[in-house]
């Protein structure tokens, strides 16, 4: 009983239909909630006009829930700068910057194009903890996104950042309300593993060409 189809009320042909874009992005039935949730992973994200959830697990990494009250609309998105602990250059620090850049911009502009206005956009920000004592990628996560933030003239009104505990968070796109649990310190390890082993791979991967706000 642990696929979605298994645990929707029919299958998922009965789940809210999705933004042309998203239909990758895994979904499953939560029966407590009685709704269709998105589950993101490091290096997605998933906007959502419907009733509907959207979660992720986090540990250093950053997840920015932004919506449009208005259009009833919103997104969360799940990243991670790939920063190279043996290198400070300015070259890999510029690299890393452009992936933060990547994952704000997109969320950003699949909203803007689905009916959102910029000026009524919200923001709220979680993660950036230190999920171990050798890296310190969470508070790095978390200096781009206050600075991304600042320099576009967007502002958070919630945000739960730092710390050393993992988060679990279920946003609503269409309310803005979101959950958020603190998970116990001992599954750090876990999500640190899943991250280093996602670093690594966008660590190899280039970036692909420049994205503008609208």
């Amino acid at each position: 009983m642990s696929t979605a189809s298994a645990l929707s009320p029919g299958n998922k042909s009965s789940f809210p239909p999705v933004l042309p874009g998203f239909s990758k992005i895994n979904r499953y039935w939560e029966p407590k909630l009685g709704i269709a949730v998105a589950k993101i992973k490091p290096g997605e994200y998933y906007v959502g006009k419907q009733n509907e959830g959207i979660s992720t697990v986090l540990g250093s990494c950053i997840a920015v829930c932004i919506r449009d009250p208005k259009a009833r609309i919103g997104g969360m998105n799940h990243f991670m700068l790939p920063l190279d602990g043996k290198s400070g250059s300015s070259q890999m620090i510029s690299n890393s910057t452009r992936y933060g850049n990547y994952a704000m911009e997109h969320l950003v502009n699949d909203i803007l194009k689905n009916g959102g206005r910029k000026n009524r956009l919200e923001f709220k920000v979680f993660g950036g903890a230190k999920v171990n004592s050798f890296s310190n990628i969470g508070d790095k996560n978390i200096e781009f996104v206050t600075d991304y933030l600042k320099l576009e003239g967007f502002s958070s009104i919630a945000n739960d950042v730092g710390g050393s505990c993992p988060r679990r968070i279920l946003y609503y796109p269409l309310s803005g309300k979101l959950l958020l649990k603190r998970l116990p310190v001992a599954a750090s390890n876990t999500v640190s593993m899943a991250e280093e082993k996602y670093n690594q791979t966008i660590k190899k991967e280039p970036v692909g060409g420049e994205v503008d706000l609208f």
